[in-house]
């Protein structure tokens, strides 16, 4: 051996060993850290299917099926088509409980300002029977982001419209009455 050479000790397989070991294990924690962390992007499914997701928290009451909204919407089809949106028409009004049975759910966890993502599966949109002349494929899923602008609590009283099975004499009178 010359004296240029430094001879290089073996390293130990016990030592290699707990160098994976504990390689993996920060990849592990890592990756639950993100799991966990990107839980509120993720958004929450309900037990009919619907996926929500909060994009900006409003304030106030949520609407409930009584109520009447005022939204801003683009919709899309599973490809990514815009079917329908609001862009550029203002935003439209609707009664929560007098639209396609997904989103009236989905609107039923909104509130005024809020800002939502939604994913509504075929059976809580239109089925095998979309709207005829519509762009909307038979049992096709629809996606929608949402903007609450403006809520008016018991619109469907007030315009005598109640959506159905619930009992008028039930439904307790607009504020101000």
């Amino acid at each position: 051996m010359s004296a240029t050479q430094v001879p290089i000790r073996p390293i130990a397989r016990a030592t290699r060993v707990r160098a994976t070991i504990g390689f993996v294990l920060v990849l592990l924690a890592g990756l639950a850290l993100a799991w966990f962390g990107a839980g509120q992007l993720r958004g929450e499914a309900t037990a009919s299917g619907l996926q929500f997701r909060t994009v900006q928290a409003g304030e106030g009451p949520l609407v409930t099926s009584q109520d009447g909204v005022l939204i801003e919407y683009e919709g899309r089809l599973p490809d990514g088509t815009v079917f329908d949106t609001t862009q550029g028409k203002g935003a439209v009004p609707m009664l929560a409980g007098q639209v396609i049975p997904g989103f009236s759910e989905a609107l039923q966890k909104m509130q005024k300002g809020g800002r939502y993502k939604i994913k509504i599966p075929a059976k809580l949109a239109y089925g095998a029977s979309p709207p005829p002349g519509s762009p909307i494929p038979a049992n096709a899923d629809l996606s929608f982001d949402v903007h609450v602008v403006q809520v008016v609590a018991n619109a469907a009283q007030m315009a005598g419209q109640l959506p159905p099975g619930i009992d008028p004499s039930a439904v307790p009178p607009p504020s101000g009455q």
